[in-house]
């Protein structure tokens, strides 16, 4: 059974396009908050820890990012990328190729009441993680709107159990791709 190429009943699932040798997971989201509250929470450090990882940001086209992801893998390691703005017009997007997670490009656009998010990470393809990736952005973004609502992450507690649940209904749908 292949991954979602479309939105299912959960309008919050990611979706995976794979075109010319890449897959491209796409998720999109409203929240209730301005575009400029969403930009600062895509782009300023201290916005960036309650929901994504600790952040080091040059915000401009060329400015480079540091992401150090504050939650561990199965080796008690955090993830850290290293990436360049390659896309920049505030408020309205923000892209950055990294060296690890690909090319993560986020696109904001004016909605009643707040905004819509549209996010997506390029991947190079094949690749047999796609379940956990999709796991790990769909979490990052619902902890996105808590964040925005006022409730950073606990790293050190982060809801491991939620993840989980998302990581087993995408791999569901995982095959070899």
């Amino acid at each position: 059974m292949p991954f979602p190429t479309h939105k299912t009943s959960n309008a919050a699932d990611g979706i995976v396009e794979t075109k010319n040798g890449s897959h491209v997971l796409r998720f999109e989201r409203y929240l209730p908050h301005s575009i400029e509250q969403v930009w600062a929470a895509l782009t300023e450090p201290e916005q960036l820890v309650a929901w994504l990882a600790e952040a080091d940001v040059e915000p401009s086209k060329g400015g480079l990012v540091q992401l150090r992801w504050l939650n561990t893998d199965e080796q008690g390691k955090h993830a850290v990328m290293n990436a360049a703005i390659t896309q920049f017009d505030p408020p309205r997007l923000l892209e950055y190729a990294g060296d690890i997670h690909g090319v993560l490009r986020f696109e904001l656009q004016e909605a009643a009441g707040g905004c819509i998010l549209a996010f997506s990470s390029t991947l190079p393809a094949p690749n047999t993680h796609l379940a956990l990736q999709l796991a790990g952005w769909h979490s990052h973004l619902d902890f996105l709107a808590e964040a925005l609502d006022g409730k950073a992450v606990d790293w050190p507690h982060w809801p491991l159990d939620l993840w989980q649940k998302h990581y087993d209904r995408y791999s569901q749908g995982q095959k070899d791709v």
